[in-house]
């Protein structure tokens, strides 16, 4: 059909607006993209060698300055990867990006965690209303101790031994994750105590012994810590 001059003016003026809004929407996701603040590493509540005999100071450096730093640094450059292939639309892209994130990020959430999980004043036994729901759960202290520590010794490969939450049960459950598989991403439990048992965890000191490690691990749990996580799950 043949349009009216004006008609045709105001049809290309729509399609102009059109195209630089799709043009400044590209340009506002490459802007929140860039001046997205970037994960960082964060500092140990402790000095590296507070939590000796039970895990060495040499171990606790290399743990924590070279291998959580790196899932750290590996997070945001794939971060920024993703956004870029959001950006461009790049489905493609996208996908290929996840097995990073996924890892990258769960190293950097689950590290994040076993740190706070740590305390040079830590052990002993839980109390309150954790102990109580551990003693409801699990029968004891002692036995949640068992399961957990027989569920992380028996990881195959690397990964990852945790105590979790479950919200609709509105209970305390044991599981294990591979590699750096988040917990919550994974199995929708809400973690509150984890062990790691990627071998840069413990090899220069317990070598391949890993129960020797598991069992040490408890003596520097700060179960004031898995008492606040379990107070913030229920909410």
């Amino acid at each position: 059909p043949v349009y009216p001059v004006s008609a045709t003016m105001n049809m290309l003026c729509r399609v102009g607006r059109v195209r630089r809004c799709a043009g400044g929407l590209g340009q506002t996701i490459s802007q929140v993209a860039a001046s997205k603040q970037k994960h960082t590493l964060p500092d140990l509540p402790y000095d590296y060698g507070a939590l000796e005999p039970h895990v060495n100071a040499e171990i606790m450096q290399l743990h924590h300055s070279k291998h959580h730093a790196t899932y750290v640094n590996n997070l945001n450059v794939t971060e920024e990867k993703y956004q870029e292939a959001l950006a461009k639309g790049d489905v493609t892209a996208q996908i290929a990006l996840q097995p990073a994130l996924k890892f990258n990020g769960g190293g950097h959430i689950n590290h994040t965690i076993f740190w706070t999980n740590l305390s040079p004043k830590g052990g002993d036994e839980p109390k309150g209303e954790l102990l109580e729901a551990i003693k409801r759960d699990f029968g004891s202290f002692q036995k949640m101790k068992e399961k957990m520590s027989a569920a992380t010794v028996a990881v195959q490969g690397s990964g990852w031994g945790w105590l979790g939450y479950d919200k609709e049960s509105g209970s305390l459950r044991v599981a294990a994750c591979a590699n750096q598989d988040p917990l919550h991403g994974t199995t929708g439990l809400v973690p509150l105590l984890g062990i790691d048992v990627w071998e840069h965890a413990y090899y220069l000191q317990y070598k391949n012994v890993r129960p020797d490690y598991v069992k040490a691990i408890w003596n520097v749990v700060n179960w004031e810590n898995v008492s606040e996580r379990l107070q913030s799950a229920k909410k």
